[in-house]
């Protein structure tokens, strides 16, 4: 089912510092690679309101997060928000460098965002719940900015 994109806006979304500045590092490394979806994050990295790491609520999806959202298709899925060199789709680990991924960021339980498919369909998907998580961001930032 295709969405009319024009009389949709996206919803606000939340972002700690961290968050923000590792994918900002890795949004960049990824533009030569991966043209498309490296500007979808870098866009959604401009348009979030950017916290204190300390001040983020639990309900806020972030790098590390495990959440469970529905689909206008009648998916219902629970994955984890990764970055690239741990994603595994079938262990339900999904790379902030995909579209989903990079739909997901910042949304809290109750928000929906339309996205893009790979092969261009326009789909709807609802944050049902996000499962909270310690404060810090355990990470190694030399991994995360990988491109290879």
């Amino acid at each position: 089912m295709a969405f009319d994109m024009k009389n949709r806006r996206k919803p606000a979304i939340t972002l700690t510092n961290t968050d923000h500045e590792r994918l900002s590092r890795l949004a960049e490394a990824y533009v030569a690679k991966n043209p498309v979806v490296a500007d979808e994050l870098l866009a959604e990295l401009d348009r979030a309101q950017i916290v204190a790491d300390e001040r983020i609520s639990p309900k806020i999806v972030r790098m590390g997060s495990t959440l469970r959202f529905t689909t206008d298709a009648g998916e219902d899925r629970t994955v984890t928000l990764v970055f690239p060199g741990e994603a595994d789709i079938e262990a339900g680990k999904v790379s902030i460098l995909t579209p989903i991924g990079a739909a997901l960021i910042g949304l809290s339980a109750g928000q929906s965002i339309d996205w893009t498919t790979r092969d261009g369909r326009t789909h709807r998907l609802t944050v049902e719940s996000v499962e909270p998580m310690p404060l810090a961001n355990p990470g190694r930032p030399q991994q995360e900015i990988r491109t290879a």
